[in-house]
């Protein structure tokens, strides 16, 4: 990848040339970095890195850090970026767990508690709620639909990016929605996003810490501090992190509205008992 930005640099305009110098000179950096927080550093807009990225060949910017980690990283590392190649059982075991107790410590400390307050109350006040999730957060968005129709909230989740985007742009003033996505950056999340937004919906988003496209259309937004999208495309410990905050507001949801949570609780979990035997 970094031959490719060598060899492209002198048919690239001037943005271009910024963007493909600070790649250049910067990959360590980049890996870490979201393509809002790249678009801020080069004084360039994000559509200008993503041209780029096509320009080198990508699809889009999360594929130019994964090349840019195969040439700086131990192939262990795709892994979990903790590892080495000898680690034994106990030694994996001991890192990962490590990784994931810092991630929810880390986490707990990012979250704005007053955001939390703000999501609560949207949600209370909306007449439906609907849940957006694409890849490895689509579990995670359904495990909120089913956390809130335990507690009788009116909510549905939608991952398929196609009725995402119908159902979306359908929504309205009466209308939450809450988005699951770890880099902020997936197209078709950040598209139902911006949907919900321009139909009236009220919205609120899990990402992680740092600058991305999705923010811009968010009314709410809960953080998680997970470190895995620097090298991977799949999440690991930032579904514990995006677990956890649904657990919480979950919980902030039944205690506000304690009687009607308590009382479908109940009924819900009746229910369910005749599913066991």
């Amino acid at each position: 990848m970094l031959a490719r930005i060598d060899t492209l640099w002198p048919s690239l305009g001037p943005a271009g040339q910024r963007i493909a110098d600070f790649i250049a000179k910067h990959p360590q950096e980049v890996v870490h970095m979201s393509v809002s927080e790249v678009a801020e550093r080069t004084k360039s807009s994000e559509g200008s890195v993503v041209g780029l990225c096509k320009n080198l060949g990508a699809t889009g910017f999360q594929q130019i850090k994964i090349a840019l980690a195969q040439e700086l990283v131990q192939p262990v590392q795709f892994i979990h970026e903790d590892l080495v190649k000898k680690d034994t059982v106990e030694a994996t075991v001991r890192k990962i767990f490590q990784s994931n107790v810092q991630t929810l410590r880390d986490t707990q400390a990012a979250l704005d508690v007053s955001a939390m307050a703000k999501a609560v109350q949207l949600i209370k006040k909306a007449r439906r709620i609907e849940i957006y999730g694409i890849g490895s957060a689509a579990t995670i968005a359904e495990d909120a639909h089913y956390r809130m129709l335990r507690i009788g909230i009116d909510a549905k989740v939608v991952v398929d990016s196609h009725i995402q985007a119908i159902s979306a742009s359908l929504t309205g003033p009466d209308v939450a929605t809450l988005t699951i996505s770890h880099s902020g950056s997936s197209h078709e999340t950040v598209l139902a996003t911006r949907l919900a937004k321009e139909a009236g919906a009220s919205t609120i988003c899990i990402t992680n810490f740092g600058k991305s496209p999705i923010q811009a259309f968010a009314d709410v937004l809960l953080f998680t501090m997970a470190r895995e999208t620097s090298f991977r495309t799949e999440a690991m410990t930032s579904r514990l992190a995006q677990l956890a905050i649904i657990d919480a507001l979950i919980a902030c949801l039944a205690l506000a509205d304690y009687e009607k949570s308590v009382r479908t609780l109940r009924k819900t979990f009746d229910v369910l008992s005749t599913k066991r035997y």
